[in-house]
Parts: structure tokens; sequence; C-alpha cells
């Protein structure tokens, strides 16, 4: 499993979701239909109000493989009304870390490794770093709520039935944005609960066939819904110990 495994380079649209605009479709070649699907999915998860007034949330992400967790978790926090991040967790030496980064200023921010803080070219190092965590991590979360961000272009890619369950699947594709804008993504919507239930994808620079993985868990915060688990085959991804809080902890974005 890559560090960046499924995670478009999104930039712009997560400067969009720091400062929220109306729900509209930015691509203009998108398709009605999957437009129309992606809408679904929103009111289904809680709706664009609730979404968009959300100020804070806070998540683990970690992977297993079997009942063995890997070691890189980590504790994300974002003030989405102030645009802030925050990352930690222990690097691949074992030291602990802490990465602080505004999403539109990528270039401001702190960081500390067990403890002490770090400066100049090492400190832009970490903050790169911090959003490259960031745009990963995310993505495996949020995505559902991203449907209708500028330069997301969608596709209705027909109709899919497993388990007696049907899905409406919808492609995703990424115009000019980010720095891997080659990805590609499938996502498969059950119709009955306009619910995203699982995803294929193919990374800019491989090959099909794409890689599969659920979306499930589903658990509800502040009147959002969000995913906790993802599975292929014996490999588990959590986002899981999510919560929604009105404001950020004291001192979260300016100490270790």
């Amino acid at each position: 499993m890559r560090d960046r495994i499924g995670a478009p380079c999104l930039l712009v649209a997560l400067l969009v979701a720091c400062c929220p605009a109306p729900l509209r479709a930015e691509t203009p070649d998108s398709d009605p239909k999957a437009v129309e699907i992606a809408d679904q999915v929103m009111k289904a998860l809680g709706g664009k109000s609730h979404w968009e007034n959300m100020p804070c949330i806070a998540w683990t992400f970690e992977s297993a493989v079997g009942d063995t967790m890997r070691p890189g978790g980590r504790r994300h926090l974002w003030d989405k009304r102030n645009g802030w991040h925050r990352v930690a967790g222990r690097n691949r030496q074992g030291q602990s870390y802490v990465i602080v980064n505004r999403m539109d200023r990528p270039e401001e921010g702190k960081a500390w490794i067990d403890g002490v803080a770090i400066e100049g070219d090492s400190l832009q190092k970490l903050l790169k770093r911090g959003k490259s965590l960031w745009t990963n991590d995310t993505y495996w979360m949020l995505m559902p709520y991203k449907l209708r961000d500028p330069g997301v272009r969608l596709k209705y890619d027909g109709e899919a039935k497993e388990g007696g369950v049907t899905y409406d699947k919808v492609a995703l594709s990424f115009e000019k944005v980010g720095e891997t804008p080659g990805d590609h993504y499938w996502i498969y919507v059950n119709r009955a609960n306009h619910r995203i239930e699982k995803w294929d994808f193919v990374l800019q620079g491989d090959q099909p066939p794409p890689n599969t993985w659920t979306w499930e868990g589903w658990e509800q915060h502040s009147g959002m819904w969000f995913p906790t688990a993802h599975r292929s085959g014996n490999m588990m991804l959590y986002t899981h110990a999510v919560e929604t809080m009105a404001e950020p902890p004291a001192k979260a974005f300016s100490a270790p």
C-alpha cells in the first residue's frame, strides 16, 4: 500500500473546502446524470448546509494487514472554518512529530520532532509532508463531500448489480487540478440509500486493472455521515475515532 494510495492532489478543491462556496459543478462537461447522483450523495451524507457549517473535525488514519496494525498511523485535526490543519504521529525512526500547516498558504506553518521546533529548509520539507498526508488521508474520508469540487469531472458509467444491490457507477477524473491529474476513480453508489459503498481507482502512472476498496463502517457525527473503514482483500484502512467540535483545542495549532 503506497502512502498516497487513492489520493489525487486536489489543492484547488481543498481551498474551496476551506472557503465554502455554493454547491455546483465547476467542470462544464460533467454528465448531468452523474451530477444528479453526486447531489443525492451529498443529501444522504447530511446535506450541504451541515457540511459547510461544520467548524472543526478530527480523526485517526491507520492501516492493517490481517490482524496486524501497521506503523505510521496519524491523528488529524482540521479547523475547517479558518483553514488550519494539524497532523501528529510517529515517523519511521520512531520519533513523534507534529506538523501544523495552513491550507491556503502551504509554506506557512510549524513543526516539531520529539517536541523540538524545526526551522528553515527542514521545516518546509515537513510542511510539504503534512500537505501530502492531508491530501491522502482526507480523500479516503471526505471524498463523498467533494464530488462537486472545482476541477472534478463526473461521468455516469452505468448500472452495476452485486449481491442483490443495484449501484450507479460514476467515473471521476480531474481537469488541471493538483499534482496527479491523471488519477481515475469509479465510485459505486447504492441506489437505495445513495451511499458510496466501494470505489475502483487507477492512479496516474499505473496500469489497469484498478484497485478496489470498500467504503464501510459509516458513523454519524453532528448530522453528517463519515466512513471509518475500507477493505481490500486482507488489507484494512481506517479513518476512525471521528470527532466533530465547535472549536479546536487550545494551542492545537501553536504547540506540540
